[in-house]
């Protein structure tokens, strides 16, 4: 008995493994490694608010109806909207962006979404720096900074300037939960205020498809939260642009990645 409650304890000692290499390792890294943090709690949306303390219609719920034949370009909450681990943006789909009252600076980000047919959101890093989310399924068009997976492009002069596209179209039908694992470093300042960097995408995957590497954005993209660039700023998700969903949304400070 003494020797099995040993091995026990032994093996509640050992530290998960780190992973740090910017890829996917089968399951998700928060349940994978030890210093995730999660930024929904599971019963509701504290944390949370609408942008420019909009009125929000961003739910909670413990899942996300689509239906192919009925309401293709519609999601829902099960009846009730009942607490739980996903949110979706309200009955239409149109609402208020949603912002963290926390900030952050260099992170790591893990978050699953799902989108209707033809819906389209975003996952503003910052809260002004736009991985695209958008219903890019089965399309035959060559992939732009507008797809899925595509670090969007700033509005300079009613015209869009700059832009990253992914390296392919990862995306899964509408009415699937997908995910995005993002590697993100802040810009730089001096002393004085002055930004010295631009900040930097080092890793986009979609769906464990490696879609982004080393991307600067020298400024906030189209449609971003009315703030400055600075050393730390919320997270954002877009609101207003079709019907999404969002779960397990988990973030760590950024760590060096390692090339395997």
């Amino acid at each position: 008995m003494i020797v099995g409650l040993l091995l026990v304890a032994g093996l509640m000692a050992q530290k998960r493994p780190e992973l740090n290499d910017g890829e996917m390792h089968g399951d998700a890294p928060y349940l994978l490694e030890d210093g995730w943090k999660p930024l929904l709690n599971g019963t509701d949306l504290s944390g949370w608010h609408g942008d420019r303390n909009a009125k929000s219609e961003w739910i909670t719920t413990t899942g996300v109806l689509w239906d192919r034949l009925l309401g293709p370009t519609r999601l829902r909450a099960v009846p009730g909207a009942v607490p739980g681990g996903s949110m979706i943006n309200g009955p239409t789909g149109r609402t208020a962006n949603f912002v963290t009252d926390q900030k952050f600076g260099d992170l790591e980000l893990y978050v699953e979404f799902m989108v209707a047919k033809g819906s389209n959101s975003g996952v503003y890093l910052h809260g002004l720096y736009e991985v695209q989310v958008f219903d890019s399924w089965a399309s035959d068009e060559k992939v732009t900074s507008s797809d899925c997976g595509g670090i969007y492009h700033r509005w300079i002069n009613e015209k869009g300037v700059g832009g990253s596209a992914p390296r392919l179209n990862a995306s899964r039908p509408p009415g699937q939960w997908q995910s995005f694992y993002i590697a993100f470093r802040g810009p730089r300042f001096d002393a004085s205020g002055k930004k010295t960097e631009n900040a930097k995408f080092l890793r986009v995957v979609h769906n464990g498809f490696t879609i982004q590497t080393d991307v600067e954005v020298d400024g906030p993209t189209r449609a971003a939260m009315n703030l400055p660039e600075a050393a730390e700023n919320p997270l954002m998700l877009q609101g207003d642009h079709g019907p999404v969903a969002y779960k397990n949304i988990y973030w760590r400070p950024l760590r060096p990645i390692i090339e395997r």
